[in-house]
């Protein structure tokens, strides 16, 4: 049932769920408890900073990265200003 009402809420809004995100759906949906899905949050989120980690080592080792860049982002202010 949650299947078919997430797909009919994106289809709804114009959108439609691709077949990888119904397969984490479907695996979703056989997990009990909400420990087994904190967990596969966490190999989820692991699986996104090992590829960041690895994208940004080759751009170091490429050059297209280094110290100095890393100083400049440092010192950037990137908050939104709020208007009172």
């Amino acid at each position: 049932m949650l299947r078919y009402q997430i797909k009919y809420n994106y289809m709804e809004q114009g959108m439609e769920l691709n077949r990888a995100q119904m397969s984490i759906l479907r695996l979703l949906s056989r997990m009990k408890t909400v420990e087994q899905v904190e967990e596969l949050r966490q190999l989820i989120s692991n699986y996104y900073a090992q590829k960041a980690t690895e994208e940004m080592d080759k751009l170091w080792d490429s050059g297209e990265w280094n110290e100095e860049k890393n100083k400049a982002v440092l010192g950037e202010h990137l908050r939104t200003p709020y208007r009172v």
